[in-house]
């Protein structure tokens, strides 16, 4: 099973963002609450906590503007295969 790792909405106007950069590595293990990425809005740039713990697999490219609510990458459950 895995989990989604979504653009959050910050702000009541917020309908995209861009994802700035990735604060660990694709196939890392990472710890629920661990900072995970950062990205921009109109007004700020936010830092996003992994929502749970396991092996990150990355989707998302870095600099590229997604609507709140994409699929940026998403947690492993630790006993699943690394990503490819």
């Amino acid at each position: 099973m895995s989990t989604e790792i979504l653009l959050p909405k910050i702000g009541f106007a917020m309908n995209d963002g861009v994802l700035s950069r990735w604060l660990v590595e694709d196939g890392a293990v990472v710890t629920a609450g661990q900072p995970l990425y950062e990205f921009e809005s109109e007004k700020s740039v936010q830092e996003v906590e992994a929502p749970a713990s396991g092996r990150l697999r990355v989707i998302a490219v870095i600099g590229e503007t997604y609507a709140v609510g994409a699929v940026l990458g998403e947690i492993l459950d630790a006993g699943e295969a690394a990503p490819q």
